[in-house]
């Protein structure tokens, strides 16, 4: 199968300001997940989505190509995913007369990721490849939805009112079945069901458990991942360090 990494960039971030180029460890955050597909012998291309042409120097500076920009429209907010997903397949379409396949999608707020990982959930929709319409990489929640509040009122609220027996939110976690948070760290599409119209990952979606990882949303995740590679360091932030394009 064709397969090609994309990696979504937009330059609008109100959490963290520029957070895609924000550096972590010396690099700017979108290295990483440039790195981790480039470092996957199962990917052929690594290709960012963007509307910032600084995003855009950037990501060709660590070798990502960049042979499209995402119009700002498709650059917004509340813009799904779909879309940027669907121009990039048209381009492919219109410029290079081929589509891939799949496509991996590599979150860059998920940075330190393990290509032999990725090797392995592209394989796995691979050899599922027909029964499914899509891969996301998810890991275990601590403690399940259940166990979780709301504030209605100013009183503590659970989020399962339907539920009948009392006071379920304080039950041990055990008591509950085991629930998963989509990370970020994979994720596979099949172009031939975007392509359907039926949606981006649709209703058959292959579950793919990786270890627990952190997730950049704010500052405090940027400074916990700096005190970990500081510390322990990463394969990721090493590859960054001797090969930088």
């Amino acid at each position: 199968m064709k397969t090609y990494a994309i990696v979504p960039a937009r330059g609008g971030s109100k959490g963290v300001p520029k957070k895609n180029i924000k550096p972590l460890a010396g690099h700017p955050l979108i290295a990483y997940s440039i790195a981790a597909g480039l470092m996957c012998k199962d990917i052929e291309r690594v290709v960012v989505s963007t509307d910032s042409p600084e995003i855009a120097d950037i990501a060709k500076s660590y070798g990502a190509e960049v042979p499209f920009m995402r119009p700002a429209e498709l650059a917004i907010d509340t813009s799904p995913n779909i879309e940027f997903i669907l121009h990039a397949l048209d381009w492919f379409k219109a410029n290079e007369g081929v589509e891939p396949d799949i496509l991996v999608q590599l979150l860059p707020t998920t940075p330190l990721r393990d290509p032999e990982v990725i090797s392995d959930a592209i394989n796995t929709i691979g050899s599922s490849f027909g029964d499914v319409t899509s891969l996301r990489s998810v890991q275990e929640l601590p403690e399940p939805p259940q166990k979780m509040m709301r504030i209605k009122d100013g009183l503590l609220d659970g989020f399962f009112p339907d539920d009948p027996r009392p006071e379920y939110y304080n039950l041990p976690r055990q008591t509950f079945p085991p629930a998963y948070h989509p990370n970020g760290y994979v994720e596979v599409i099949k172009t031939d069901f975007v392509r359907s119209g039926k949606g981006l990952f649709g209703p058959r979606v292959k579950a793919y458990v990786t270890p627990v990882i952190v997730e950049i949303d704010r500052m405090e995740e940027f400074e916990y991942l700096e005190y970990i590679i500081a510390a322990k360091g990463h394969p990721l932030s090493d590859h960054l360090g001797r090969n930088r394009a």
